[in-house]
């Protein structure tokens, strides 16, 4: 659940984002920027928050106005391994340095709903945080870091599955079923695509993002849509944006089906007025975004 700290909603007088370049970053940033404020996303080529003495570094760009956003991390696709683990802790661990020695106004921070266990089928803010690989535990723990080490509003939002015409990671679902149908015209599922989930657009988690910064909210929000379907369905949804034939296969399953439902009613209760994108029409806007990259 969040908190708001400010009833009456205002733009935050700078925003750091750290990871500012990534996929989620990149529209974090471009939902501030429209809205006229002022954004510093330092590249990793200017800030390796991993690196030693990269907290005073970040130290020196703060200002006790200030929001921080942190997206920084290793995704999964660069390895779930002990090594893309400590990485990630050490680049939690200067941040965390950082604002204990600048106390910043607001702390935003971009988890996982990794940090959930796998088999458990419907999820609210108040579900137990068990993680069941490395992944999980490292965003959980750099929640707590977090937490206990800024003296400012921390809010904690933990994302479902995103998707979106500049994903870089390839994740299974919307954005690798985009790229297979258009290289291969055939979409490949993990056994015959029953596993049910919920998927987001990137545009709704940067404009929730942006609502959390105007309000200086705490607390931990998940950010989904509360609809789910299967990976099979959500495939021929994909497939019908193409133009002629893609087909879509199966193949021989190596985990077992499970579900994942989100109850977003603490969604609803902090922002009561937002429309989330629903589902087609966000797949239609990526397919046109990526068709107009190409």
């Amino acid at each position: 659940m969040l908190t708001h700290q400010l009833a009456t909603p205002e733009n935050p007088s700078r925003v750091i984002v750290l990871g500012g370049r990534g996929f989620i970053g990149r529209a974090v940033r471009a939902v501030l920027e429209a809205a006229g404020t002022p954004v510093l996303a330092p590249a990793g080529a200017e800030l390796d928050l991993a690196a030693d003495g990269s907290d005073e570094q970040l130290a020196a760009m703060l200002r006790d106005t200030d929001a921080v956003v942190v997206l920084a991390a290793l995704t999964p696709d660069r390895g779930r391994g002990r090594a893309p683990l400590f990485r990630n802790l050490a680049m939690a661990a200067n941040v965390c340095a950082a604002v204990e020695k600048v106390s910043v106004a607001h702390v935003v921070y971009f988890s996982s709903d990794a940090v959930y266990p796998t088999d458990l089928a419907r999820i609210t803010e108040a579900s137990c945080a068990q993680p069941a690989d490395l992944y999980g535990a490292m965003h959980l723990t750099r929640e707590v870091m977090l937490r206990t080490s800024a003296r400012a509003p921390v809010a904690i939002l933990r994302p479902t599955l995103v998707y979106g015409a500049g994903d870089t990671h390839n994740s299974y679902g919307p954005n690798r079923f985009r790229r297979m149908a258009r290289t291969e015209r055939r979409i490949a599922l993990f056994g015959e695509g029953e596993e049910q989930r919920d998927h987001i657009l990137v545009d709704d988690v940067a404009a929730l993002a942006s609502q959390v910064l105007r309000h200086r909210s705490s607390g931990t929000l998940n950010l989904a849509t509360g609809l789910s379907i299967s990976y099979a369905e959500l495939a021929h949804k994909v497939a019908a944006l193409f133009d002629g034939p893609i087909e879509v296969v199966g193949t021989p399953r190596q985990n077992p089906i499970t579900h994942r439902h989100f109850d977003v009613t603490a969604l609803r209760k902090a922002f009561p007025t937002f429309q989330l994108t629903p589902l087609d029409t966000g797949l239609a806007r990526a397919h046109r975004e990526m068709l107009k990259a190409e």
